[in-house]
């Protein structure tokens, strides 16, 4: 074999055994990234455990102990399912129980007075009384009773008499217990938002830089990247969203937190626009790939915005888990705008105007999630741009 061969197979080797370490090294992070997400949402949802395993005990000692139930099913079932349906709802979801139950106990006793039992009878009642739980809701935890009790009232009823009240008592004894331990064990409202928004903020500001980055050096694939992994955060903003529904549940119903009422009013408030602000921010990175890919004029100052938009939400979340909040994140929300401006009197293609767009509308929701109002986020961010505007000597775009 040749030296040039030679020397070819082995770089060809090497190359591949490059290949296969960093395939190995990417494999062994998306492992640790799946499991340290598993892990905050363990974290999130460890209290719903404690808090079903206590309402299921205590609904079975109150059904079994006190109202003398012999086998008191439904209401450690009714319990579970209620804290279990849906965090931060609970009230609601135990009226809907309520609703359910006593849907599937009007169906099933009309029914199978008339019909008798059998295969069909009981595919019937269970069939009209769930039509009957989604006339009376939307569905969910209505249309599951409902369904469950016509099934027990058709199956048990002919040799099981006096079983409606018992079923009745027993939800009504599993929702009120649920809500009760849901008041003696609250989440910590605070401490469940902020586990699950760091990881949120983190990512957030990583691709938001990751971007910027790709932005100034015109790099079509590093933007449309970053741009992926941003509409990628929707499991971390559900699971922020499901904490932030929680903490309210907890503020709302538990003595213990209600001195923590304002302070999730911020959370609550700042999550809602801040949604809104990551899904401007998709947009905004989609526009500005295909500026790249399109070979318009991409300004440094839109990339700078989008880097003071990172660097803004490293400041806001600092600000807001210590408790003292400053004019800086706000200050430099504002330069994002600043440097919009700048890059619009410079000149922008269709796309690059998107993208300013869209800074502005980042820029107004994020003054929002601080506690501007609507009109007050929109008229400071439409002054600071023209101020701006016309402090480069440009004409007036309008």
């Amino acid at each position: 074999m040749a030296a040039g061969e030679r020397n070819g197979s082995w770089a060809r080797g090497a190359a591949g055994s490059a290949r296969d370490r960093i395939a190995g090294t990417v494999a062994a992070l998306s492992v640790r990234v799946d499991w340290r997400e598993r892990r905050r949402t363990l974290e999130l949802y460890a209290i719903l455990a404690v808090q079903a395993g206590v309402a299921a005990a205590l609904a079975w000692w109150v059904a079994h102990n006190l109202l003398h139930h012999p086998s008191p099913v439904f209401a450690p079932t009714a319990a579970v399912g209620t804290i279990a349906a849906a965090i931060g709802r609970r009230t609601r979801r135990t009226v809907e129980l309520l609703l359910g139950v006593l849907a599937g106990l009007l169906v099933g006793d009309a029914l199978i007075a008339v019909i008798g039992t059998g295969p069909w009878q009981t595919g019937t009642v269970v069939t009209l009384a769930i039509l009957l739980a989604l006339s009376l809701s939307r569905g969910g935890q209505v249309v599951t009773q409902a369904g469950g009790t016509a099934v027990l009232i058709a199956t048990l009823a002919p040799v099981q008499r006096g079983l409606e009240v018992p079923r009745i008592v027993d939800a009504v004894i599993g929702g009120v217990t649920a809500v009760v331990v849901v008041a003696v064990l609250p989440v910590n409202p605070v401490r469940i938002i902020q586990r699950a928004a760091r990881p949120l903020f983190a990512a957030l500001i990583e691709h938001l830089h990751d971007a910027a980055d790709g932005i100034s050096r015109s790099d079509y694939p590093a933007v449309t990247q970053a741009r992926d992994a941003l509409s990628g955060l929707d499991p971390q903003l559900k699971l922020l969203k499901d904490a932030v529904s929680g903490a309210g549940e907890a503020v709302a119903i538990s003595p213990a937190r209600w001195h923590r009422r304002k302070e999730f009013e911020h959370y609550e408030r700042g999550t809602r626009y801040l949604a809104l602000a990551i899904r401007g921010g998709q947009e905004m990175l989609r526009r500005a790939a295909t500026a790249i890919r399109d070979d318009e004029p991409v300004p440094s100052g839109l990339a700078a915005a989008v880097h003071y938009f990172g660097d803004a939400l490293a400041l806001l979340q600092v600000e807001a888990e210590s408790g003292r909040p400053t004019d800086r994140s706000e200050q430099l929300i504002l330069k994002a705008v600043d440097r919009a401006a700048e890059a619009y009197a410079e000149g922008v293609g269709f796309s690059g105007s998107v993208v300013v767009a869209q800074i502005r509308t980042v820029a107004t929701d994020l003054l929002r999630s601080l506690g501007c109002d609507e009109q007050e986020a929109s008229d400071v961010i439409r002054k600071r741009f023209d101020a701006r505007y016309e402090i480069t000597g440009q004409p007036d775009p309008t």
